[in-house]
């Protein structure tokens, strides 16, 4: 073998390892949705969730009352009856099955409970993570159900609002419990959380340390509220895809989460879910618009 042909054939062979080894280092560190890890159904899994992994209430009339605690929050797992207030916008509640709610094409997948009534809706967004690295924690990505009011003015993504602790008692130094809450968003706007004379508790949540706190998420368009009489205060509901927007439940199918950008994703299956108050609206005696959370399930598993 002459020396040019051998030194050729040196180089290809170094050409072909290094682009095998680029190969497959590039397949080991790749993270495909699709190849999510499955927890099977099994004969002991329950149709409702079963873990409660987060509960962070934004300020409201039930906000520190045996409503709106992590009392109430748990008492949400392994049924349907459960009953807990989010507070205001942004509040939050983060739960988990016990095993992958799968996407089935054409079908709604799991059911979201909620206390809503014919012409009274407090509709909260919905969202869903499935768990990509396989630790049993939601610390992976979020992404938002695309629901009918995604489309319409007032619907902002990537919201947020700042609350701030009411001023304190200068002789007591206690939070002043009949203070309304200020809130400032990120658009520029204030407001306060009102209080009101049936609920006179601190609506600002007495174990946060913090003078203020932020949340994020997807503010929902306040325009189904008709405060025209204000004896008999409307909230209608959405079409579809929010939590406490129908009565008897609300069925979600999975082919409708979107990412931050708005683009539809492609999910096998959902761990957790996130419910929370996607409507920024003080309704008078009423007080502030604020989703309810009862429960949740996967519909494949309902009797």
């Amino acid at each position: 073998m002459k020396k040019q042909q051998l030194k050729l054939l040196i180089l290809l062979g170094a050409a072909f390892a290094f682009t095998w080894t680029s190969c497959k280092k590039d397949k080991a560190t790749e993270v495909n949705p699709q190849e999510a890890p499955i927890r099977p159904v099994k004969a002991s899994s329950n149709a409702y969730v079963t873990d409660l992994f987060d509960f962070n209430p934004a300020p409201g009339q039930f906000t520190n009352t045996g409503l709106g605690d992590t009392a109430a929050a748990k008492a949400t797992l392994k049924t349907d009856q459960g009953l807990v207030s989010l507070g205001g916008w942004g509040g939050y509640i983060v739960v988990g099955f016990d095993h992958t709610v799968l996407n089935t094409d054409g079908k709604t997948d799991f059911v979201v409970y909620g206390n809503a009534f014919e012409k009274f809706a407090e509709p909260g967004v919905i969202w869903v993570m499935q768990d990509k690295n396989g630790n049993g924690k939601p610390d992976d990505t979020w992404y938002e159900i695309e629901g009918s009011a995604s489309h319409k003015d007032g619907y902002v993504r990537n919201y947020s609002v700042t609350y701030t602790r009411p001023a304190r008692d200068i002789h007591t130094g206690l939070p002043c419990d009949t203070c309304s809450v200020p809130w400032k968003d990120n658009k520029g706007n204030t407001g306060v959380i009102q209080t009101n004379m049936f609920h006179t508790q601190a609506y600002y949540p007495i174990g946060l340390k913090t003078d203020t706190y932020t949340l994020t998420g997807s503010l929902l368009p306040s325009s189904n509220i008709n405060m025209d009489d204000p004896t008999f205060i409307t909230s209608a509901s959405f079409d579809y895809g929010y939590a406490d927007n129908s009565a008897g439940g609300d069925k979600i199918d999975i082919s409708s989460a979107i990412d931050d950008k708005g683009n539809k994703v492609n999910l096998k299956g959902i761990d957790f879910i996130k419910v929370q108050t996607g409507i920024l609206a003080n309704m008078g005696w009423l007080g502030e618009q604020s989703t309810e959370f009862t429960g949740a399930a996967d519909l494949s598993l309902l009797k």
